[in-house]
């Protein structure tokens, strides 16, 4: 029986490995979601460009444009003399954000009164213009606090000092690099195993693999195994790049990491095979797994959290193997996730490639009687 297994084993690896297409896919779309995903897709707000009126005459307004200049958030703090200079910044998109400083600015803060600052934002770019705004209240909140620490104007004032966890610095990377760990092992799974029965269909031999002295568990395991291998060695790569290249810490167990990342790529490839032993051609097949890849990712928390879709799409994504080990990757590097941790969000896994599995063999089964 391990010959067999083996024999096959080693002839799925070669056909992969043979095809310029096939080497292509390996290669091809997880270089361009590194790019794309660790440098162009950012949820980040950098390089922002403002206008301001100042119409405080005393020092306090003054400082606080300084402080606002000196942002390295902002690219460019335009000053303007005119209100109706403000709104043409805003309806021609020249700035995301208008700041107008009051007449009684100085004056206010001196007083002990409430100073306020009026921020006017471009709502068309809704989750940018939230962001500067909370940058914004930020420079201007540790301003006013400041002057009234130095003034003893009010004593009693708190001062909130944020300490983040696991990401200090709130590097975008941190967060985005380790997932995309469970992304590419997630596409190379899926995609190998999905055309793994439709090639043998197109190519006709698939009826001389059913003639083969091999039984229908011998042929699942030698269209299982293979995809599994390819996927451990992407994301032995990708780990690779992620602490070399990215500089991001790991702080876990990679034998964690790897042991979820059997279940995790055992799940994907019982998905890769329920595709392929519907799908006639190669075509079909890639068309197939692309269309479950899509909401896969859109369901797994990769770049919105769980908690903020609606109450009716949750229950979806707890038959999504992607929720789970977006989990373990980023546990394992960010925080050195426990062992106990890592099997909680490894049963689902297993259940999930049970599942997965034991309706491709039947599926595979019946196609082939």
């Amino acid at each position: 029986m391990w010959a067999r297994l083996l024999a096959l084993i080693v002839k799925e690896l070669l056909v992969v490995l043979r095809d310029p297409r096939s080497r292509f896919i390996l290669v091809g779309p997880p270089v361009v979601q590194l790019v794309v995903f660790a440098f162009a897709a950012t949820l980040e707000v950098k390089n922002v460009d403002l206008v301001v009126l100042n119409r405080d005459e005393g020092a306090s307004g003054l400082e606080l444009v300084r402080r606002i200049e000196g942002s390295p958030t902002f690219r460019s703090v335009l000053a303007v003399h005119d209100p109706k200079a403000l709104q043409k910044a805003i309806d021609q998109q020249q700035a995301i954000c208008a700041v107008h400083i009051g007449p009684s600015f100085s004056r206010d803060l001196v007083a002990g009164r409430p100073a306020s600052v009026q921020f006017m934002l471009d709502g068309r770019r809704s989750n940018a213009a939230q962001i500067v705004n909370g940058y914004l209240g930020t420079i201007v909140n540790t301003y006013v606090a400041d002057e009234n620490e130095r003034s003893h104007r009010v004593a009693s004032t708190p001062r909130v000092v944020p300490r983040n966890w696991f990401n200090p610095n709130l590097t975008f990377t941190w967060f985005t690099v380790p997932g995309l760990i469970a992304i590419v092992a997630q596409l190379i799974g899926l995609i190998v195993t999905a055309l793994s029965v439709a090639r043998e269909r197109e190519l006709g031999t698939f009826d001389q693999l059913m003639v083969a002295p091999l039984r229908t568990p011998e042929i699942l395991l030698g269209k299982l195994i293979p995809p599994m291998l390819i996927g451990l060695a992407h994301i032995t790569l990708y780990v690779l790049a992620t602490v070399l290249i990215f500089s991001v810490p790991l702080r876990g167990s990679l034998l964690l990491l790897y042991g979820s990342a059997l279940f995790f790529l055992a799940a994907v490839a019982g998905i890769g095979l329920f595709i392929s032993s519907l799908c006639a051609t190669q075509q079909q097949a890639i068309l197939g797994a692309f269309l479950f890849l899509a909401p896969a990712t859109l369901l797994s928390g990769f770049a919105t959290p769980i908690e903020n879709m609606p109450p009716w799409l949750q229950p979806l994504t707890t038959v999504n193997p992607l929720r789970y080990f977006l989990v373990v990757t980023r546990g394992v590097f960010l925080k050195a996730m426990p062992f106990a941790e890592v099997v909680k969000s490894t049963v689902p896994l297993f259940f999930i490639a049970v599942v997965t599995l034991t309706v491709a063999a039947w599926l595979f089964r019946r196609r082939t009687e």
